[in-house]
């Protein structure tokens, strides 16, 4: 069996793109990978049109570690962001392609199932006004679906510092959130890197009183000596550090291991290289007692890769999940992820992937040139600019 064609397909939404590619191989098998890019689509397409004519085709679909690290390795520059994800995407895809081979689901090939549902949260829940009442609604509305967590950002457009009445403001939403879910229901605070450490102890402190299940890059990402200080300052309150999403490659993560700089590691499988990639840095994560909580603000593809290696893992805490409350429909794009049932997805079904690419659909919903910005008043809003 050899690879004879891939085709990367854009697909937009208010405010993101997903990017998909489908890889043909002779025996009429096609795998699907995806990723949603953030502000660099043109720069992993541009690096999938030398990739893949160099390592992939006409290349063995089971032979996923060979093109892989040829991928990682023989283009020689340091790997980035983009190089990781364009690989993540063709691994995907071999790993669909070997699972339909087999007729097997991907995660029993990964060394089978460790438990017989997948614990989710919910996140992009919040496209309301930023308000105390609005984040209230918004949050029963959540539980009143049945899930038993959810993420959210409450500092607005905050960088690295935040003004006393700022401070007042988001201890009053996460105190709304919290009342409105419950004491039985976890939080997760999502910090987007956002602060100095002075800054990120201090809204530790303050958010202690209502349990969140941890603190979400509470640092910029390029500092792990920074991370490090908040975890040291915050250990007192008992409330675990969460990171990852912006860490790239397995000697990336060595210096989070070795200075024991957060609780629960989040590696994004569309920008980590793959299923056996995260399979492998929860291995290690597991070696320090952490915990893995795979990042995914993605579409079905990446959800369902998600959940095939989330399966398999004994260091597991819970799964990410947008798409029942940020544009629903992009799930149509590959029909056959399994929904949210009681805060639990089920065990993906079918061989590879379990899910079936729907090319009409992504063509009836294009690209779109939008920049969706973090720091941006109302980002959380999730309406993008152009």
């Amino acid at each position: 069996m050899k690879i004879v064609n891939v085709t990367p397909l854009v697909m937009g939404t208010e405010w993101r793109n997903i990017t998909f590619l489908k890889v043909e191989t002779d025996d009429g098998l096609t795998g699907v990978g995806e990723a949603r890019i953030v502000g660099r689509d043109d720069a992993v397409l541009g690096y999938l049109k030398e990739a893949v004519p160099r390592y992939v085709l006409n290349e063995d679909p089971f032979n996923i570690e060979r093109i892989t690290g040829r991928m990682f390795r023989e283009d020689f520059g340091r790997i980035g962001e983009v190089a990781t994800t364009g690989i993540a995407m063709v691994e995907m895809a071999l790993w669909d392609i070997v699972g339909k081979a087999a007729g097997q689901p991907v995660y029993r090939l990964l060394g089978g199932a460790v438990r017989d549902k997948i614990k989710a949260y919910a996140n992009g829940w919040y496209r309301v006004e930023r308000t105390p009442d609005e984040f209230h609604a918004a949050a029963k509305r959540v539980v009143d679906k049945g899930y038993r967590g959810l993420k959210f950002d409450p500092f607005g457009a905050g960088f690295y510092e935040l003004d006393t009445a700022e401070k007042r403001h988001v201890v009053a939403l996460v105190e709304a959130v919290r009342d409105a879910v419950g004491p039985d229901v976890e939080i997760f605070i999502e910090m987007h890197g956002r602060f100095n450490p002075m800054t990120a102890a201090q809204m530790a402190r303050e958010l202690a009183p209502f349990k969140p299940s941890w603190l979400e890059e509470p640092v910029p990402p390029e500092n792990l000596a920074a991370l490090k200080k908040v975890a040291d300052a915050i250990a007192p309150l008992g409330i675990p550090i969460a990171t990852g999403e912006r860490l790239y490659t397995l000697y990336e993560y060595r210096e989070l291991f070795e200075k024991q700089a957060a609780d629960i590691i989040q590696p994004d499988i569309t920008m980590f290289g793959g299923l056996f990639n995260t399979k492998k840095i929860s291995a290690w994560a597991e070696t320090y007692y952490m915990l893995v909580a795979p990042h995914n603000v993605g579409g079905p593809v990446s959800t369902a890769a998600s959940l095939h290696v989330a399966a398999t893992l004994p260091n597991f805490k819970i799964q990410e999940f947008f798409n029942d409350f940020a544009n629903p429909e992009v799930m149509d794009a590959a029909p056959g992820v399994p929904p949210v049932v009681d805060g639990y997805f089920a065990l993906p079904e079918g061989p590879g992937l379990g899910i079936t690419l729907n090319e009409d659909f992504i063509a009836e919903h294009p690209r779109q040139q939008i920049h969706f910005n973090l720091f941006e008043d109302d980002w959380h809003k999730r309406i993008a600019n152009d």
